[in-house]
């Protein structure tokens, strides 16, 4: 790559960050139907290291927002990301990561004072931190509360190094914490449920978050004079008119139909869209007619999804180049204007689409449903996506204050007592609720600010907007008054507006399309011994198809998964999966 591509890419890099970060702030607006209001008499509570039995000798008032008096310390064990560093901690005055608007109310309104035994800078998956949080875990010099992985937690629970917090949670969560983290159903819980007892709290991630969308150039359609797919039949039309009809008018055969990574796979340029058209899901597992679940990526189905991209790539409709591409790469190529079509999440018009409208002011894109061969309603394949969770070191005095800290960060931020723009999402930085080591939230927040804004919409009152659904219509009336004030706020209206991909998700949501991911438990032994090679192996079969290897490769691709340990991974995940019922 050359020193501009080197730039575009890791500009790219930096703005998917921010948008990724930017969505998943975004929220439903302060929902305090639910919250539990303080109370204020004084009651014990306590110690749950005696098989996870509270007792009463903690000065802890007994309830989800009770009060220490006098204050309690619990330690974490924190890691330092660069848009922290840069976009919080840099632009706030007298705020550090030990001590800030997170740790003063966790201290003032609940007692709880926050030390770290140590901080690492970078993200979860930087080297520097997983080499020290592996350490930390070998030693048994454990922190108060453990941010682990699934893995790790079942190698802390089969040592009796955590509490079991079964009654702790239940006594404890307050009524809107319960509601927030199971909007999607117990899968979360189910993933951290060893041999009946609840050995962690869920750090839930949203999987709504990842519904699929076709994004296509619409000016390039009108100027074509296509319609919205209804069909898959639709998709390659669509895809082929814009390879071979000059939709940028320049009288050279320079675009493509259709752009996606080396990769294959991905919440931006991913084809996870794309074969859920042809009923195929790969790299998910799903529950078969006979109740025993499967792997997706070895399905007959996937197989004629991978004729349908071969044939497209045959008739110049996809780069040639693609299979050395990363994101930043083909993003350079919408970029500049050379593709129409592209499967991604609701966040894609931030980031890539937002470069080419930068680019070229006249480009449109929009999000469009999914579409099937058959024009019935797609199922919208959802990975599970939650892998983070919160243990408790046994023994430690006060197992409890987790879960109060997770109460108080919901109830700052969309409960009755919250002021959303100073705990979550400040003007300033818009990142702030990262300086808590707990982050709950409502899963389906973004989807119910959607719902918000319509409801406002449709009514002309806009006055009644609050918390983040607010903040997100500001930034739409910005982008229609020609404000280039702010960050992508085309990008933000492409999600919100009427035509937006959140009206989209809604509609999935309320629709029931959504195909969840059966398989939420700990890496089997083979998992954690073959995964990368299955992976790898499926990866390059699938690239090498799509350009021209013969499609009958997709069967011995199968009995190679099988006979490399994918048998034996299937027979784990059921032996799970029955143990689960």
């Amino acid at each position: 790559m050359d020193k501009q591509g080197r730039g575009i890419a890791l500009k790219g890099l930096t703005v998917l960050l921010l948008a990724s970060l930017a969505i998943t702030a975004c929220t439903g607006g302060n929902k305090g139907a639910e919250s539990t209001a303080q109370p204020t008499a004084t009651a014990g509570s306590g110690n749950a290291g005696n098989e996870g039995k509270a007792n009463t000798d903690s000065g802890a008032n007994d309830g989800p927002f009770g009060k220490y008096d006098p204050p309690i310390e619990v330690s974490f064990v924190r890691h330092l990301s660069d848009v922290v560093e840069n976009n919080v901690l840099g632009v706030l005055k007298d705020e550090t990561l030990e001590d800030n608007r997170w740790t003063r109310v966790y201290e003032e309104e609940l007692g709880i004072k926050i030390v770290n035994d140590w901080v690492v800078k970078g993200d979860v998956s930087s080297d520097q931190y997983l080499q020290k949080i592996n350490v930390t875990l070998a030693s048994g010099d454990l922190p108060d509360f453990i941010p682990v992985n699934a893995t790790q937690l079942k190698q802390l629970a089969d040592s009796d190094q955590i509490e079991d917090m079964t009654e702790i949670f239940e006594k404890y969560a307050s009524p809107m914490l319960k509601d927030a983290l199971t909007q999607e159903g117990s899968s979360p819980f189910d993933a951290v449920t060893l041999d009946g007892k609840l050995m962690a709290v869920p750090l839930v991630e949203a999987s709504i978050e990842r519904s699929m969308f076709v994004w296509i150039r619409t000016d390039w359609m009108e100027k074509l004079g296509l319609q919205q797919p209804k069909t898959m039949a639709d998709v390659l039309a669509i895809s082929k008119a814009f390879t071979e009809k000059d939709p940028d008018g320049n009288n050279k055969a320079d675009t493509y139909g259709i752009g996606f990574t080396k990769n294959v796979w991905g919440g931006a340029m991913g084809l996870e869209g794309f074969f859920a058209g042809f009923n195929a899901f790969p790299n998910i597992w799903l529950e078969d007619e006979s109740g025993k679940l499967k792997f997706g990526s070895i399905q007959p189905e996937v197989k004629n999804a991978l004729q349908a991209l071969q044939d497209m790539a045959k008739n110049g409709q996809i780069d040639p180049e693609f299979g050395i591409k990363d994101g930043g790469k083909v993003s350079e190529l919408i970029a500049a204007g050379k593709i129409g079509m592209q499967y991604g999440e609701q966040w894609n018009s931030i980031y890539p689409l937002q470069l080419n409208k930068n680019n070229d002011p006249d480009a449109e894109w929009q999000a469009f449903p999914i579409v099937t061969e058959s024009g019935e309603m797609a199922k919208v394949p959802l990975k599970f996506s939650t892998t983070r969770f919160f243990a408790v070191k046994k023994g430690t005095k006060h197992p409890e204050a987790l879960i109060k800290l997770f109460n108080m960060h919901m109830e700052k931020n969309w409960g009755e007592t919250g002021d959303f723009d100073y705990y979550f999402a400040p003007p300033e930085a818009e990142s702030v609720w990262q300086l808590s080591p707990v982050t709950p939230y409502p899963l389906k927040k973004n989807v119910e600010a959607f719902r918000d804004i319509d409801e406002a919409r449709k009514s002309g009152d806009m006055s009644k907007l609050i918390g983040e659904a607010k903040t997100i219509q500001e930034k739409m009336e910005s982008y229609y008054s020609g404000s280039t004030e702010g960050f992508a706020l085309w990008g933000w209206e492409r999600i919100y507006s009427e035509q937006g991909s959140m009206g989209i998700t809604d509609q999935y949501d309320k629709n029931n399309q959504f195909l969840l991911e059966k398989f939420v438990g700990a890496p089997t032994p083979t998992m954690v011994e073959r995964k990368a090679t299955l992976e790898k192996l499926q990866n390059e079969v699938f690239v090498k198809i799509i350009l021209g290897d013969p499609i009958s490769n997709f069967d011995k691709f199968v009995d190679d998964w099988n006979k490399l340990g994918g048998d034996q991974i299937t027979q784990e995940v059921n032996e799970w999966y029955a143990a689960t019922k």
